[in-house]
């Protein structure tokens, strides 16, 4: 697992995930992520490196999206892998994370 932070200033917080977003990953990440919920911030996770996500993972950003909403902190989804997109899909989460969602020309046929 691994985990970039990359600030942006006072207000806004960008986080890189690496490979990925499973059970063996989701206490660790858990961990790593909810020190940057602070109120009145911006949190970004940029998943465009996740390889591999799974019901742990999908429940971790489900949890980080409703603690940020607690916070009052504003939270989002950028750059979705493929593996992302597919989960989100697959289970009808667009909305609830309502993040624009881009597919890429070269992503695999699943």
């Amino acid at each position: 697992m691994t985990i970039n932070v990359n600030k942006q200033g006072d207000t806004e917080t960008q986080i890189a995930i690496r490979n990925e977003m499973t059970i063996y990953t989701a206490l660790e990440q858990r961990n790593a992520l909810l020190p940057h919920l602070k109120a009145e911030q911006t949190l970004q996770l940029d998943l465009s490196e996740v390889s591999e996500i799974d019901s742990a993972g999908m429940q971790l950003l489900i949890h980080m999206k409703k603690e940020a909403k607690r916070h009052n902190n504003h939270f989002s989804l950028i750059n979705h892998s493929q593996a992302v997109v597919e989960v989100i899909t697959l289970l009808g989460l667009t909305s609830f994370f309502g993040d624009p969602v881009i597919i890429s020309s070269n992503w695999n046929e699943s």
